[in-house]
């Protein structure tokens, strides 16, 4: 298979400079601003986005240098597959958060819940459709009771 190579479409802006402190998940990072910076060349693409209220965000962990295929995530303290987290430390280093979009300005969208690394290179922006993303699990694998404490926890440094 030959290499897939993305290119950055914005930059994302937030107030987290260093991963140690940082919220772990959206949730944990309730009413944290940012703002989305697009290029002016996909400018057009922004269209009619303005009528949702959260968008998804895709992005490259940027200071995640290397992989782990088992790791210790947040949330426990035994290690893990790395695609059973969401860790940053991936083969292809993607992550995604779900944030509020609060307004449109030209080519900056402002968002809250931001949980991302100020000058993360953004890959895509997809709208989020409650009808289309949430679905009804049976089972959140070894998160199960571990959950909750996405709202406290806060990133150390253990994937830089």
């Amino acid at each position: 298979m030959e290499e897939i190579r993305y290119k950055p479409i914005g930059l994302i802006r937030s107030p987290f400079k260093d991963s140690g402190g940082m919220p772990i998940q959206p949730p944990g990072a309730e009413g944290v601003a940012g703002t989305v910076e697009i290029f002016a060349e996909y400018a057009e693409g922004l269209k009619d986005l303005d009528g949702f209220s959260h968008i998804i965000l895709l992005y490259h962990f940027h200071r995640s240098a290397g992989f782990s295929l088992v790791v210790k995530p947040f949330l426990d303290d035994a290690s893990h597959g790395v695609f059973s987290t969401r860790a940053p430390k991936r083969p292809n280093s993607i992550g995604i958060s779900v944030v509020r979009l609060a307004k449109m300005e030209g080519l900056n969208l402002r968002v809250e819940d931001v949980d991302v690394l100020d000058g993360t290179p953004l890959l895509d922006v997809k709208p989020y459709v409650p009808e289309f993303d949430v679905r009804k699990v049976q089972g959140v694998g070894w998160l199960s009771g571990r959950v909750g404490g996405v709202h406290t926890m806060k990133a150390d440094r253990r994937f830089r």
